[in-house]
């Protein structure tokens, strides 16, 4: 890796957004609440009336495509939030052209392509953060202390579940919905954040098997899969996961057990804390139901705060929480689980060695 990147400090850093769908309302949400210390300054779509509207809401300046976003601007950082095919492409393309990168998730559908989203980037001697706002949800920053004070003793036993609606109105909404190429699957996409739950909180993963299947919905990708997980610590869980839940959205929860506590945190998206019970007291027991937050979107609250760390790290002030390596980390775990329901057989992880 060259040189670390010198802060950016003096002025607002400038951002450059990269798709205008539905994910990018919350990233403009995030800019304004940072406003004086982030600056929308162009936005990209190829979609015209996308672009239109996020150009007028912004103020910012509107490109139909990437190369002329980066020939034609000066933002500091390029915000990737196009479909999941496309951002290793698009993320080299700006590393190159020395502009730091912000990616939703996934990072990217396959192993290399993340790998070689790092490499660019580190080569080009600019950082690239990886869109992990559910970690800043408040009820899993306190599920991570809790983990981090190791109360919970050794973990035994992990469970998430996430029983989501995805009608096919949804996947018809757009051609690289439901695509092996640009989307991903039930666990790739609508799942990959409770993906990145199972080492960020419990630790490393050393073996995964995994079911999938499209049982409900016309598209390429799975709409449903199950998958147990043996942690290299020695605990067991299991992962289910429906986009075919009805009506409507039901549940995303994990449940830890451990030799000295047990929690789960529920609700439609890791929004309410279920249970909550330690053989040890704590000063955090009392701050279980302020945790709690209601929520009609799975998305979460978790954007503002995420780029608060943005902000810092390229700053200069604070290190990157979710840096492309700790993104890696999900991705691995993800092609894991599609290799294992591929080839119906136990996958060892890492990947590399």
């Amino acid at each position: 890796m060259t040189a670390p990147p010198p802060p950016l400090t003096g002025r607002p850093i400038r951002f450059a957004l990269v798709g205008c769908g539905r994910i990018s309302s919350r990233h403009l949400e995030a800019f304004t609440r940072h406003a004086g210390q982030a600056e929308v300054v162009a936005v990209c779509d190829t979609d015209r009336a996308a672009l239109a509207a996020a150009a007028e809401r912004t103020g910012a300046r509107p490109f139909e495509s990437l190369d002329r976003l980066l020939a034609g601007s000066d933002a500091d950082v390029v915000a990737l939030c196009t479909p999941s095919g496309l951002h290793a492409e698009q993320a080299v393309r700006a590393a190159e052209a020395g502009r730091h990168v912000v990616t939703e998730k996934p990072m990217a559908t396959r192993w290399q392509d993340g790998l070689r989203m790092v490499h660019a980037c580190d080569q080009a001697g600019v950082r690239l953060f990886v869109v992990k706002q559910n970690r800043r949800n408040p009820t899993l920053q306190l599920l991570k202390r809790a983990v981090d004070l190791g109360r919970f003793g050794r973990i035994h036993s992990v469970q998430v579940n996430v029983f989501w609606n995805r009608p096919q109105e949804y996947y018809d909404s757009a051609a690289w919905r439901g695509t092996w190429e640009f989307d991903g699957g039930a666990f790739m996409n609508q799942a990959s954040h409770y993906v990145d739950l199972l080492d960020w909180l419990v630790g490393p993963v050393a073996t995964v098997q995994a079911f999938t299947a499209t049982l409900g919905r016309n598209i390429e990708v799975e709409d449903s899969g199950v998958a147990t997980f043996r942690w290299r610590s020695g605990a067991l869980g299991a992962m289910n996961v429906s986009m075919l839940t009805y009506p409507r959205n039901l549940e995303g929860s994990i449940t830890l057990i451990g030799e000295a506590g047990t929690v789960r945190v529920g609700g439609v998206a890791v929004n309410r804390i279920e249970h909550w019970a330690f053989a040890e007291p704590h000063a955090d027991d009392a701050l279980v139901d302020q945790a709690n937050y209601d929520t009609e979107s799975v998305y979460g609250f978790g954007h503002a705060a995420y780029y608060e760390n943005v902000l810092a790290a390229l700053r200069g002030e604070a290190g990157a929480d979710t840096d492309g390596r700790e993104g890696l980390k999900s991705l691995e775990l993800l092609v894991g689980i599609y290799l294992s329901a591929r080839d119906g057989r136990p996958v060892g992880l890492p990947l590399e060695f």
